[in-house]
């Protein structure tokens, strides 16, 4: 009997919303049915929440929430689901456990209405979120510490529509091709092109400010691309890191989250020094911009050695094919635990904060 669970306490309910707004609603919900099939159940009722393309919040049934789509979920949220207010949400959950992406997830919005509601959540602050999904706002960030950035030009929309030939100019002048063109605010690969000459930048740039009022122009790396997941609060630690081997010139959508498309290797092929270096880096990073909890570090091993961070991930993807759970599993670190370690960060961040988080 000593495996025997106590129930003079209720356990603690976690919501876990996914869906969302961005252009990673799609990863969001595997992420968020991956963290509920996984989390453990003896120690935290899991309430799975769907946030609707209208932002709207439902508690969905496990038939939804094992849809292919996001689109198919919202099918049937208004005979299947039940919506939620969100002034009412505190009352319904202790901790919310952040399974969105991209914009209006991942980028502070959501976490200043948590702030506001009183209900804790996992990841990173406020501030700290809108910062780690500004690409050029964490580089200048990033480089000020001391980490190597790539070169990059920022092109803001209005500017480009001004003077897109002066631009384009300076690109050739200061970056050189090839290139990457991406946007400052989106993930998952979205609108990342590889441009090999002066001709080919308009349209990368027309695509990119599609998604953002500003696009990025930044030195193509070549080397290594690796990321690393960095766990903790006061004193993070770096996970094992893994190789990314794209299948293009860029690492695609697919590459990320389709099983078998890309490949990642954990631990990646280096040295071990070269290793350490990377997670070092990493938790640098992390401590820079102020991250908390868990967050997912980008970053290429330049040839000759030195390790560029690309970007932060503060809400990293969390499905079966992703290499967070991977990079936790190489230190000894099962799934269920990660989740257990994810949101016991959150309610010690959250217990202790002075003001908004």
């Amino acid at each position: 009997m000593g495996n025997a669970i106590s129930t003079s306490s209720p356990l603690c309910r976690v919501g876990i919303v996914m869906g969302g707004l961005s252009s990673e609603k799609e990863v969001s919900l595997e992420s968020g049915r991956n963290i509920f099939s996984k989390i453990d159940k003896r120690k935290y009722t899991p309430i799975p929440l769907f946030m609707d393309s209208r932002a709207g919040l439902w508690e969905i049934p496990l038939k939804l929430l094992m849809r292919n789509s996001t689109r198919d979920v919202e099918e049937d949220l208004q005979t299947e689901a039940t919506p939620i207010p969100y002034e009412t949400l505190k009352e319904r959950v202790d901790v919310m456990c952040l399974a969105l992406h991209g914009k209006y997830g991942e980028d502070g919005c959501i976490q200043g209405l948590l702030e506001l509601l009183g209900i804790p959540y996992t990841g990173s602050g406020v501030l700290a979120s809108a910062i780690g999904m500004d690409k050029y706002a964490s580089r200048r960030i990033l480089a000020i510490n001391g980490i190597d950035v790539p070169r990059t030009i920022p092109v803001q929309e209005n500017h480009w529509r001004e003077r897109s030939h002066d631009i384009t100019a300076e690109i050739a002048r200061a970056i050189g091709f090839p290139c990457v063109v991406k946007p400052c605010r989106e993930g998952c690969s979205t609108a990342v092109k590889k441009v090999i000459a002066a001709e080919e930048i308009a349209g990368a740039i027309e695509e990119a400010l599609l998604w953002d009022t500003m696009a990025l122009v930044e030195e193509f790396i070549s080397g290594t691309e690796v990321t690393c997941g960095v766990l903790g609060v006061e004193n993070p630690e770096a996970l094992m890191p893994s190789e990314t081997i794209a299948t293009e010139a860029i690492l695609s959508l697919e590459d990320k989250f389709l099983y078998g498309q890309g490949e990642n290797k954990t631990p990646p092929r280096l040295p071990d020094e070269q290793i350490q270096k990377i997670r070092e880096t990493a938790v640098a990073s992390f401590k820079a911009l102020n991250l908390k909890g868990y967050a997912r570090m980008d970053m290429f091993v330049r040839s000759d050695g030195r390790v560029a961070v690309l970007e932060p991930n503060t809400l990293p993807g969390m499905t079966p094919s992703t290499v967070l759970f991977h990079q936790a599993a190489a230190v000894g670190i099962p799934p269920a635990v990660l989740i257990d370690r994810i949101i016991e960060y959150a309610q010690e961040v959250h217990k202790d904060k002075k003001g908004p988080l």
